[in-house]
């Protein structure tokens, strides 16, 4: 039994590594996935999720068009790719790709600067309230009725199981933004005040 507690131990020593590697796994899966947006295949793949969100369905020109638009990863349809550029959708792309990665940004200066991490942490938090919402309004995130018993809620479809994973996102960056906030709290307690003494915690109050 020693062993397990000696074990034990060393695992309850981790937490500040996880918590680096939560706060860097943030930074690496929104600076690629941000920077991704550029691509047309990505661009077009989030097309389902923006034309059926009552939040961001306002950034295509004709969002209800984009099911007779289709074109599988890696194939070329130049009828299409016209549609896609009059609907907005490379351009949104972008703009959801500029803000995806200006978060990522904000999470990594929130290793330096905590308040950075803060407001990273609070949008991305955001970010991933938005995105499990398209559970909700995406119909490509259940698997469709065309013989199977298994269709509907509960069963995720491909797009629908990409989604999910958000709600580890969404932890995480609850996580980020309150962790960050006590790093800052931390800091401003240890500046000097007007006497030349550092600031306490009662002092503030």
């Amino acid at each position: 039994m020693e062993l397990v507690y000696r074990i034990t131990d060393r695992i309850g020593q981790l937490d500040r590594l996880g918590a680096v590697l939560t706060r860097l796994g943030l930074v690496i899966v929104t600076l690629w996935i941000g920077a991704l947006k550029v691509t047309q295949y990505e661009a077009e793949g989030i097309v389902p999720f923006v034309a059926n969100s009552p939040l961001m369905s306002w950034m295509y020109t004709t969002p209800d068009d984009y099911e007779q638009h289709r074109t599988a990863e890696g194939a070329i349809n130049a009828a299409n790719e016209s549609w896609h550029h009059a609907n907005g959708t490379y351009l949104s792309s972008v703009i959801i790709g500029l803000i995806i990665v200006g978060i990522g940004i904000s999470i990594a200066c929130g290793f330096a600067y905590p308040l950075a991490g803060v407001v990273g942490g609070i949008l991305l938090t955001g970010m991933s309230v938005v995105t499990l919402s398209f559970l909700i309004t995406t119909p490509e995130a259940w698997v469709p009725a065309h013989g199977t018993s298994t269709y509907g809620f509960p069963f995720l479809a491909g797009p629908g199981r990409l989604v999910i994973k958000d709600a580890i996102m969404l932890g995480a960056s609850v996580w980020t933004a309150a962790d960050s906030a006590k790093r800052f709290m931390a800091k401003r307690d240890l500046l000097p005040d007007a006497t030349g003494s550092p600031a306490t915690t009662a002092a503030h109050n």
